[in-house]
């Protein structure tokens, strides 16, 4: 028995290392994210992109930068991270199929904040429905009328046609 605790402890020592140092990694990864966000909240204030697409881009380099900053800290502790990787590539295959209406409005609420085609309080027709533009999400548009509010997926507006009457604040 006290063979088998000396040869744990010597694989304890020299894990210690290769801890550490994947420690550190991850924590540089994270800090480089933080300081990248950081610099993306700058670049926003000093140009004219929308504060929804400012923090969509941080949301996403913070998050890109830490799941591969946690999967260099664990290959550099010795962990084969190949079937991670692979699984990890599987999943994300899925959950795109299972997901793809969502992801659709998603991305077409990106481009929509990006290119600007209409923005608040403008009076916009698509597929059937007028109003005026109250909110701008990254999944659906909310139109108001005089008694109800229409809430439209960005998908929709992003392949139909629209017209737009611009308001006078524009």
């Amino acid at each position: 028995m006290p063979h088998a605790l000396q040869e744990l402890v010597t694989a304890a020592v020299l894990f210690l290392p290769r801890l550490g140092v994947s420690i550190l990694t991850f924590v540089g990864f994270w800090v480089a994210a933080a300081v990248l966000g950081a610099i993306l909240g700058r670049f926003g204030e000093r140009t004219h992109v929308g504060t929804d697409v400012v923090r969509l881009a941080q949301r996403m380099t913070k998050t890109g930068l830490l799941v591969f900053g946690a999967v260099t800290a664990l290959g550099t502790t010795g962990i084969n991270v190949s079937a991670l990787v692979a699984g990890l590539g599987l999943t994300g295959f899925a959950l795109g199929f299972a997901f793809r209406d969502i992801l659709a409005n998603v991305v077409a609420g990106v481009l929509i904040l990006v290119y600007r085609p209409f923005t608040r309080n403008d009076r916009v027709a698509v597929a059937g429905f007028e109003g005026t533009v109250s909110e701008i999400d990254l999944r659906y548009t909310t139109l108001t009328t005089e008694d109800k509010r229409i809430l439209i997926p960005n998908s929709t507006l992003f392949t139909n046609a629209i017209s737009v009457a611009q308001s006078a604040a524009r």
